[in-house]
């Protein structure tokens, strides 16, 4: 690919962005940049077009979509524009190399210690999300109703899972959003900076959320130090979806604990961003190929190769892809869909 792909929702000041709230704009970054200006902004119909052609003009024959498949990534707080850039290249650098085709695309908010802090303790979390929901899950709807078959999903890390839940708890304020038929693929969590509890079955607020998605998958680490930072500041009454997993009570959730396979990494020799036991999951390729594998959909939840079950849980661990998976017909059984006899 020859070009990274974002939405910015960053201040426009001059010639650069500036780490404040401001208006959306639609980036199309060639790899060769080291950061993203508004001089790569496009009008927004030519970048929905580029990337849902590079998408669907590179289908995963190991994915259970009709079409391809786009990931937005969400970071999380106190991230930089270089920061948020290399992340998008090693997510996009490690996904292709284990198999996946899609498209990563970084949607992009102004996180500093002025603007939204720790968004659970502030309104402003508000006005973020909605543009998650009117400039991503809106194109989206609009997408789907006029026929698209692209396979969207999300991955939420650190206070972007708190995005990813908020956008999805106003799109049903939205009248347009919640009475149209859309959905998500898959979503995952890494270093999720929400509350565990919010994530259960009877929680009102992940409610619209669970309606609109295929999976929830949240990947847990005990020994996330941020987390536990983040637990104290709530007095210890709120524990963090990514340092002590999720009840697995809702269908739709499941949770992976990668704290065993944590404690075996080097942060010395493993490519990384940021704080390790908090962001060592971008730059890893066994969580690449887990990702994978989750987003394509072709092998259950409990069994995919990467997973093992510990009492009763399902921790990471570093196995290969199944070493015929190209050989199962996968995709000739979604080109066929309903004509294919089984």
């Amino acid at each position: 690919m020859e070009n990274f792909y974002i939405i910015s929702t960053r201040k426009k000041s001059g010639e650069r962005f500036v780490a404040e709230p401001g208006g959306v704009h639609y980036l199309r970054v060639p790899k060769s940049e080291s950061r993203y200006t508004p001089a790569h902004s496009i009008k927004v119909k030519e970048w929905v077009d580029e990337v849902r052609g590079l998408a669907d003009g590179d289908e995963n024959p190991y994915s259970i979509s009709p079409k391809g498949d786009i990931l937005f990534f969400v970071h999380g707080y106190n991230n930089t524009q270089e920061v948020i850039f290399n992340r998008l290249k090693m997510l996009h650098k490690d996904l292709r190399a284990e198999g996946w085709r899609g498209v990563v695309v970084a949607f992009d908010w102004p996180s500093w210690d002025q603007t939204l802090n720790y968004l659970e303790d502030r309104s402003d979390a508000a006005a973020v999300s909605s543009k998650l929901v009117s400039h991503c899950l809106k194109l989206l709807a609009n997408g789907q109703q006029q026929g698209c078959e692209t396979n969207i999903h999300l991955l939420g890390h650190s206070t972007g899972a708190y995005l990813i839940m908020e956008g999805f708890s106003q799109a049903m304020q939205k009248k347009e959003l919640y009475q149209s038929n859309w959905r998500i693929g898959q979503v995952a969590f890494i270093g999720g900076d929400v509350s565990a509890k919010s994530l259960q079955a009877d929680s009102d607020w992940s409610t619209t959320l669970y309606k609109r998605i295929m999976r929830l998958t949240n990947y847990s680490n005990g020994h996330d130090a941020v987390l536990g930072v983040s637990n104290a500041k709530r007095l210890g009454v709120a524990p963090r979806a990514g340092r002590v997993g999720v009840d697995e009570s809702h269908p739709k959730a499941v949770n992976v604990d990668c704290s065993s396979y944590f404690e075996g990494l080097d942060p010395d020799t493993s490519p990384h961003e940021g704080t390790f036991c908090h962001s060592w999951h971008i730059g890893n390729r066994v969580f690449a190929r887990d990702l994978a594998m989750t987003m394509e959909g072709a092998i259950d939840r409990n069994y995919i190769p990467t997973r093992k079950m510990v009492d009763g849980r399902l921790v990471l661990i570093d196995a290969p892809r199944p070493a015929h998976m190209d050989k199962w017909g996968i995709d000739e059984m979604v080109s066929m869909r309903n004509d294919y006899p089984v």
